[in-house]
């Protein structure tokens, strides 16, 4: 039950509920407190003495006193003796609180490039993994444990990624990060203490890369990506000291480093480049086996970066970094002063979830989906987008890119989409160059086929409208 007592002093009202499980002096305290953040009370203002204020509530004076020496070392009040108590004039009025929101938008159907069908995230193979990780984990392990990551993790993905993508994995030297964007920054950041002024991306490539790299404090090589791939030719007249390749299955092109660019991508790295491999996706192959890892070809000139974004859910955040020995050492060092290490919790489930092999299971399930969601899309650009142009990469990955009819204005396009709750990517947000041949770029993997022909069908329409 709660009791309501009058005015003390100029507009004060105070609510005390006798009932309640919280003391009375913490119930004044949250109610001055929040006067005094909120602006109610204004710096300066005067507060009713201990007597007075004790006398009004009904309450002892030593639960005045207390509410106020509390709200006094917090620094809310100021209290002398022989003087009233008063706001304390430092005090600034917070700003009024919003609601939380997200930073990106909402639409109804969404071609997002890089996400897998989160409706298929497999959460009942998971909750075993973490009851098992929770239920068998040893003591030490939520501890202050190894920056690198989970040992047994670490062991897991070795023997995992050596099997399916052909790597030569080393658990020494091997990182588990938060995903691609802390494991890529750990390397700019070594790279740039090494005194490497100058780093290579394939042009058209993620924009995420290049932001990145100019975190970093490192100046960017734009490199061309033709039908074979990284030209490996410009690269070498680049003057970069190390380059970014997504050799496997190039973003946003979906080409495949031709084996001769490989071959000549590894020369050109000797003795003192470094080649970083984003194998972001290359697993969902659809009409063969995947192409390997270009890791397994040099260990000692590869920095190998995967997650478990595209293969399971981004919002896991697990990602992994196999370093070359000579390189390690400074990446440990990062990650350590970076965040002392990933959540264990979730290293621990991944190792499990690898050992029973749900992993393997997961993606040859999503292996197969993902391949009717592709033909959905492509049925569906032949039917309404006739004068696209589909690129014709290997049937592979989690989305296409589409070319637009030469003139079409690419930014109206995307709003114009928008406004029917299509979200697209453009390709202008990943080219170097302000003007370029107008394309977007369609990720399937996260809409049912139904979804993928209506969205379709509203991309047509966008386009008619702004043609």
């Amino acid at each position: 039950m709660q009791e309501k007592k009058g005015p003390v002093g100029p507009g004060l009202l105070i609510e005390l509920d006798r009932a309640g499980e919280l003391p009375l002096h913490e119930q004044i305290e949250r109610d001055l407190r929040g006067r005094i953040r909120s602006g109610a009370l204004a710096p300066g203002a005067r507060l009713p003495s201990t007597r007075s204020l004790a006398q009004e509530l009904a309450v002892s004076r030593g639960v005045v006193s207390e509410a106020y020496g509390q709200l006094a070392a917090e620094g809310y009040l100021e209290s002398r003796q022989g003087a009233p108590v008063r706001v304390a004039r430092a005090v600034r009025a917070a700003r009024p609180r919003a609601h939380a929101r997200s930073l990106f938008e909402s639409y109804r159907y969404h071609f997002h490039s890089g996400l897998p069908d989160l409706s298929a995230f497999p959460r009942d193979a998971w909750l075993r993994s973490l009851r098992a990780a929770l239920r068998e984990f040893p003591l030490d392990a939520v501890g202050y444990g190894d920056p690198r990551g989970v040992p047994a993790l670490r062991e897991a993905l070795s023997e995992y990624l050596g099997r399916v993508r052909g790597v030569e994995a080393d658990p020494e030297h091997t990182l588990v990060c938060t995903g691609f964007m802390q494991a890529f920054t750990l390397v700019c950041r070594a790279l740039r203490a090494r005194g490497v002024q100058r780093i290579a991306l394939e042009d058209p490539g993620w924009h995420a890369h290049r932001l990145i790299v100019e975190n970093a404090g490192i100046e960017i090589a734009p490199v061309a990506v033709d039908e074979h791939g990284l030209r490996v030719d410009e690269l070498a007249r680049s003057g970069a000291d190390a380059v970014l390749v997504t050799a496997a299955h190039q973003f946003p092109t979906g080409v495949v480093l031709a084996p001769r660019r490989r071959a000549a991508l590894i020369e050109w790295a000797g003795e003192e480049r470094l080649i970083v491999e984003d194998d972001f996706d290359a697993e969902f192959r659809y009409d063969r086996v995947a192409v390997g890892a270009l890791q397994g070809l040099a260990p000692e000139h590869v920095a190998y970066i995967g997650s478990a974004s595209k293969r399971l859910a981004p919002g896991l955040r697990q990602g992994w970094l196999l370093a070359p020995s000579w390189l390690a050492w400074e990446l440990t060092a990062l990650k350590t002063v970076d965040d002392g290490g990933s959540e264990a919790i979730g290293q621990l489930a991944l190792c499990d979830f690898l050992a029973r092999g749900e992993l393997d299971r997961h993606v040859r399930r999503m292996r197969l989906r993902y391949q009717r969601r592709r033909e959905a899309l492509l049925d569906a650009l032949a039917r309404w987008l006739p004068d696209c142009t589909v690129v014709s990469p290997p049937a592979a990955g989690l989305f296409e890119l589409v070319h637009l009819p030469g003139g079409a204005d690419e930014p109206r396009l995307l709003r114009a989409a928008a406004a029917r709750g299509v979200g697209l990517e453009g390709l202008g947000w990943h080219r170097f160059a302000a003007e370029g041949p107008p394309g977007i770029l369609l990720g399937y993997a996260n809409l049912s086929e139904p979804a993928i022909e209506q969205g379709v069908r509203l991309i047509g329409e966008a386009l008619a409208s702004v043609a």
